[in-house]
């Protein structure tokens, strides 16, 4: 997707910047590993293939990709998340005008990817059938329309350190213009675009990942209710986390082994793309 080709996005712990073919090398030696092929239902490629489908992801409209980068100690990026209100959608969110070709940002060590996929679009599925409930209908919405959610944390060493929940907090603020996923304070209110529930769900941070400006700079937004995620059965990791950021167990499928998790908001009862070492 062009819209985030000039997107880097900062939290405490990762960075996330747009996929890039100098990034190529590195993800092709991830996909080595049959173990992160089978958890994020991957297909082996050679390198030249690697770099075809980094092309076919940048001009995509409906695929979202980031580079999950892990920050360093002095690495000289803003610890404190704001955007230049004047600098739009294309600009960094840890400092105004920030860009993927910043050398402190390619000096950042490539630890994984989070990547949404979009489906469909509202009323795709035109149901004209007057006896047909509110409740029916919304379930055939939900068929039709979603955007499904992938994080991988590649790099085993950054694995179990908070590094996926961060990446995915960025992610999905970023996707949805929604402050649900990257605020932990409790008198934040979220953009008219996202679902009632603001409660805070992860462990108390020192502030905002993202700002209310950031947020407004959204080149999509996606609604929160249309998030999806399907990870392998076996990948308990990948499903906690995702429960604690609001997703809930819709289905599973049992012919692919997946889980099937939709988001429901806080409070929306407990809760048991793919997701790899979270």
């Amino acid at each position: 997707m062009k819209v985030n080709a000039q997107t880097v996005l900062l939290g405490q712990k990762v960075a996330l910047v747009p996929y890039l073919p100098e990034h190529v090398p590195t993800y092709h030696a991830w996909m080595q590993d049959a173990e992160l092929r089978a958890q994020t239902a991957s297909e082996p490629l050679s390198l030249a293939e690697e770099f075809d489908m980094q092309r076919k992801w940048q001009d995509d409209a409906d695929k979202l990709t980031f580079i999950v980068c892990a920050r360093a100690e002095g690495d000289g990026l803003s610890p404190s998340p704001s955007l230049d209100p004047g600098a739009g959608a294309g600009a960094g969110a840890g400092e105004p005008g920030l860009g993927p070709s910043d050398p402190r940002v390619k000096a950042l060590r490539m630890i994984g990817d989070v990547n949404l996929f979009l489906h469909g679009a509202p009323g795709d599925h035109a149901t004209k059938d007057k006896d047909v409930d509110e409740d029916e209908e919304e379930q055939e919405e939900d068929e039709h329309h979603y955007a499904e959610v992938e994080i991988m944390i590649a790099e085993r060493a950054f694995r179990g350190k908070g590094c996926a929940a961060e990446a995915l907090r960025l992610m999905l603020g970023y996707a949805t213009a929604s402050t649900t996923f990257t605020t932990t304070s409790s008198s934040t209110t979220s953009s008219s675009t996202t679902s009632s529930s603001t409660t805070p769900f992860l462990p108390p941070a020192p502030h905002s990942l993202l700002d209310s400006e950031s947020l407004r700079g959204s080149p999509l937004p996606v609604p929160p209710p249309r998030l999806l995620a399907r990870i392998a059965e076996s990948n308990g990791a990948s499903i906690r986390l995702f429960a604690r950021l609001g997703f809930r167990e819709t289905r599973r499928v049992a012919v692919f082994a997946e889980v099937e998790m939709r988001w429901r908001g806080v409070g929306a009862g407990a809760g048991a793309g793919a997701g790899a070492g979270a």
